[in-house]
Parts: structure tokens; C-alpha cells; sequence
């Protein structure tokens, strides 16, 4: 197996204040990024992915350990080789006044040229590579404050792919996008760690899609320990659950989905099958009940009839049955209920 495009070993990451002891963030973090992988870091909000990434990326410096970009240390490098070997996207929206999607792609060139800033046929020809591979060619004359935001990542991501890097690191790439461009961004991404050969790693809050698409998950605590494994190991270990069960949301391992959590207001049998009980189980689930598939003699019981390809509820409390033309005129009910 060939050495990692970015490793760490025995890393201790967090702050330095001049007349107090340092703010341990996390520590004794060991890990490798290779060619060709596509990482996620996730975690709560403050468990310290900001602060690992900084670090990685040598703008911030480790209180202890070391960083390796290529087998040197990433605090070793000047500016232009850093530049070669690592490029960075970060979340915050820079003001490029008038600058075409190419003309801001073309400064990722910056570590191969002269003074002047004249791109040779060679830089022009990566430039171009670059765009096409991020599916932005279209994007390219137009001026970049008129792209949307998801366009705008898009040349964001070609430009960090034009310093023609070993590493590529993104700090919340889908960040302010919705969900088709969040979706079209991560794909882009694991296209690129296929086709290219980058290691990219990027920190998201996008769980869902980072199960999907990641090979590897770096998964950070509040306490700053880090578990690292592929998607489907985490799940099954329960790591996820257990990660993100104190934020108020919970992992439903069989379904691979985060649920909020509720308040349980009570157990209802679910009578029906197909995509109209799917949806309705997500439904009940949402209001805080309990949902068994079939009876169990539970006090409330939801039954599905479909006639002419069209779906309508029963809803049976004790002896009395009240029918329903739509899910949320039965939610409704179910609330009033309860509030009853």
C-alpha cells in the first residue's frame, strides 16, 4: 500500500494563551489520508473540527505531534510548496469584485508562477482541465458575483483542484447550499477522489449525505476523541448513536437515518403495507409514538385502505373510529387527542 498523501501522529490540537496553560482541543489524534479517499469529518457543534482542520492544513500550529503532507512536515514548508501539495476551500464568501469563474480558477495557479502572475500554455491548459472536471465549462466567462451559490462552490472546489495538490481540504463545502446543490457538491467531490487520485478530506454537518458518499468517516466527540472507520462500521459499532444521541437527535440504525428526538406520547399499531405505511410510520414516529408493525392490541391502532390507487386512514381509539382523506388531517387528530 502506498504512504499516506497526509498523516498524522501523536497530534495535539487546540490554543496557546501567553500567561495560561494550553486549551487541549483534542490529542494523541494518529491518522492517514491516501490518495484516492474521500474522507468526512463530522461531530457536534464544538466537539473541534475547525480547530483540527486549521491544524492540518498548517494555519494553525499543533501543540504537540506532528502533521506529514507528502512525508514533510506540513509547518516545515515554505508558502509555494504548502501551495503544491495542499489546497484549502474554505466556508467564508470572498469579494473578487469583477472576476470571471475562469480568472478566479486561474488563481490557483499562483503557486507556479512568477511575480507577474502571466500563466504559461501549461497553466492554461490545467485551468481548463480543471473547470471541465468540476462540470463548470459553462460557468467559465460568466463573472463569478453573478453564479449562484452552488455554482460559486463549484469554481471554489476547481480552483483548490488547479493548484494541482496532493490533499484537498474543505471546511463545510455545503454549508448555506440547498439540497440539491449540497447533493450535486459531494458528488463533484467523490468524483474527483475517484478520477484524480486527491485525498480530500472536508468537514460537514450534513450527516445523511456523508454516509452516503464518504469511503472513510473521521467521527470527532464533544470530548474530542476521534473514531475512525468506514461508514457501515461506525453505524454498526453504534459509535453514531452514541455520538450524536446527546444533541437531541438519535441514529435509527436499520433505516441509517438521524430522528429528533420527542417526547414518546404513546404506542400505536400500523395495519398496511407499501410506501403509504413507510410514510405514515415517519409520520406517527415524528409525533412521538411508538409505531408497531401489525396488532398487538395496543390502545390506538392506524389502519390503511387503498381503493382506486387511493389511500385513506382509519384511525381506532378504543371503539371509536374516525376515517381520515390525507396523513395530516390524521396527525391532526391524533395531536387533538392527546391534548384532549
Amino acid at each position: 500500500m502506498s504512504d499516506p498523501a497526509l498523516s498524522t501522529h501523536d497530534l495535539s490540537v487546540g490554543y496557546t494563551h501567553p500567561r495560561r496553560s494550553p486549551v487541549v482541543v483534542s490529542e494523541d489524534i494518529s491518522l492517514s489520508l491516501r490518495a484516492g479517499e474521500l474522507v468526512c469529518l463530522i461531530g457536534p457543534n464544538g466537539a473541534g473540527k475547525s480547530t483540527l482542520m486549521r491544524t492540518l492544513a498548517g494555519m494553525q500550529p499543533a501543540l504537540s505531534g506532528q502533521v506529514l503532507l507528502g512525508g514533510d512536515d506540513v509547518f516545515g514548508l515554505n508558502a509555494r510548496d504548502l501551495a503544491r501539495r495542499l489546497s484549502v476551500v474554505l466556508t467564508e464568501r470572498v469579494d473578487v469584485g469583477n472576476l470571471s469563474a475562469y480568472g478566479l480558477v486561474a488563481l490557483g495557479r499562483h503557486p507556479y508562477t512568477d511575480w507577474t502572475g502571466n500563466l504559461s500554455p501549461r497553466d492554461e491548459q490545467v485551468v481548463r482541465w480543471a473547470i471541465e472536471t468540476v462540470g463548470a465549462r459553462h460557468l467559465a466567462a460568466r463573472p463569478v458575483s453573478e453564479l449562484s451559490d452552488g455554482e460559486r462552490q463549484k469554481i471554489m472546489i476547481a480552483r483548490a483542484l488547479a493548484q494541482e495538490p496532493l490533499v484537498m481540504l474543505l471546511d463545510e463545502p455545503t454549508a448555506f447550499l440547498d439540497l440539491p446543490n449540497r447533493v450535486e457538491v459531494m458528488r463533484v467531490l467523490r468524483h474527483l477522489s475517484r478520477t484524480t487520485g486527491r485525498a480530500i478530506l472536508l468537514s460537514t454537518h450534513d450527516l445523511d449525505l456523508a454516509l452516503r458518499s464518504a469511503d472513510t468517516i473521521w467521527l470527532m466527540s464533544r470530548e474530542g476523541v476521534l473514531q475512525v472507520g468506514a461508514p457501515e462500521d461506525l453505524v454498526l459499532s453504534g459509535a453514531f448513536e452514541a455520538t450524536f444521541r446527546s444533541e437531541g437527535v438519535i441514529f435509527d440504525q436499520h433505516s441509517g437515518a438521524f430522528k429528533i428526538l420527542t417526547p414518546e406520547t404513546g404506542t400505536v399499531d400500523l395495519i398496511g403495507d407499501g410506501l403509504a405505511a413507510l410514510w405514515t410510520r415517519r409520520a406517527l414516529e415524528r409525533e412521538g409514538f411508538h409505531v408497531h408493525s401489525g396488532d398487538t392490541a395496543a390502545q390506538r391502532r392506524v389502519e390503511l385502505m387503498t381503493q382506486n390507487s387511493q389511500t385513506r386512514w382509519r384511525s381506532i381509539t378504543g371503539n371509536q373510529a374516525h376515517e381520515h382523506d390525507s396523513l395530516g388531517s390524521l396527525i391532526r387528530f391524533l395531536r387533538q387527542e392527546e391534548e384532549a
